[in-house]
C-alpha cells in the first residue's frame, strides 16, 4: 500500500527567501529519518514541515546578507550563523544570482575609478572597476579584471548606454582612448565622492583591507559580494 498520504496542510513560503511561491503543501510521506514530508502544489518541490538546520531557516538570507554588508569574513558569518562554509558560499552565490543592476537614469554626471586588490594569493592583482552617480552616490555598474580596457570598456559601455552628460576619472592614461573627449574629464576634485567611496570600501568589506589575510579566494563569490553590498 502506498504510504503517501494525500491532504491539503498549509502554504509553501519556500525553504528559502528567495523561495515563496504560496503554493498549497500537501502531505507527501515522510524522510528517512522520519519527519513528515510535504509536496508544493505549485512548484513542485518537496519540504519538511520543520529543518533542523540553520541553513534552511526563513531569515537566513537575511542574516547573510546583512552580515555580509558589515564587511564579515566567510568563517566568522558560518561560525555566527552555526552553517558550513560551503553552504554558506553557495547561498552567496545564488543570493547574488537574484540580484539585478539598477536602472539607470539618463544625462547624469559619473565618476570612474579602479582599486585594486588581489584573488587567492598576493601575486595575483585584480582591478574593481566601478562608476558611481556624482548626485545619489549610487553604484551604478561595476567589473573585476585586470587593468586593461576590456576590463574598464564594460563599466563604461553602460554609462554611454545612459547618454551620460559628464564622466569624471582620473589620469589613466586608458580613459583618453575609451571615452569620448566631450564628455571625459580629468580636473582637479572631480573624483572626491569615489575616493571617499573606495575609503568606505576599504573600512567595511575585511577583503577589501589593504594589510589583511582576509582576501578573497574565488573570483565568483568576490563578484557575488561586491554586488550584495552595491545592490541590496
Amino acid at each position: 500500500m502506498d504510504n503517501i498520504k494525500l491532504g491539503v496542510s498549509k502554504v509553501c513560503f519556500g525553504q528559502k527567501d528567495s523561495d515563496v511561491c504560496e503554493g498549497k503543501l500537501i502531505k507527501h510521506g515522510f524522510t528517512s529519518s522520519g519527519k513528515a514530508r510535504f509536496k508544493c502544489s505549485k512548484c513542485n518541490k518537496t519540504k519538511v514541515e520543520y529543518y533542523t538546520s540553520n541553513a534552511y531557516k526563513s531569515n537566513t538570507n537575511k542574516k547573510i546578507i546583512q552580515l555580509t554588508k558589515e564587511g564579515l569574513g566567510i568563517r566568522s558569518t558560518a561560525r555566527i550563523l552555526n552553517i558550513s562554509t560551503t553552504t554558506l558560499l553557495k547561498r552567496i552565490v545564488s543570493i547574488a544570482r537574484g540580484i539585478s543592476k539598477p536602472i539607470i537614469s539618463k544625462g547624469k554626471t559619473y565618476e570612474v575609478d579602479e582599486l585594486c586588490t588581489y584573488i587567492r594569493h598576493k601575486k595575483n592583482y585584480i582591478w574593481l572597476v566601478y562608476a558611481l552617480e556624482k548626485n545619489s552616490k549610487t553604484v551604478v555598474s561595476f567589473n573585476v579584471g585586470k587593468r586593461t580596457n576590456k576590463t574598464l570598456s564594460r563599466v563604461l559601455e553602460t554609462l554611454k548606454l545612459s547618454d551620460a552628460k559628464k564622466i569624471f576619472t582620473d589620469r589613466l592614461k586608458n580613459y583618453r582612448y575609451l571615452i569620448d573627449e566631450k564628455l571625459h574629464s580629468v580636473k582637479r576634485f572631480g573624483t572626491n565622492h569615489i575616493e571617499r567611496k573606495n575609503l568606505i570600501l576599504r573600512t567595511h568589506l575585511k577583503r577589501l583591507n589593504r594589510r589583511r589575510i582576509c582576501f578573497s579566494k574565488s573570483l565568483v563569490v568576490f563578484m557575488a559580494v561586491l554586488k550584495i553590498y552595491f545592490w541590496i
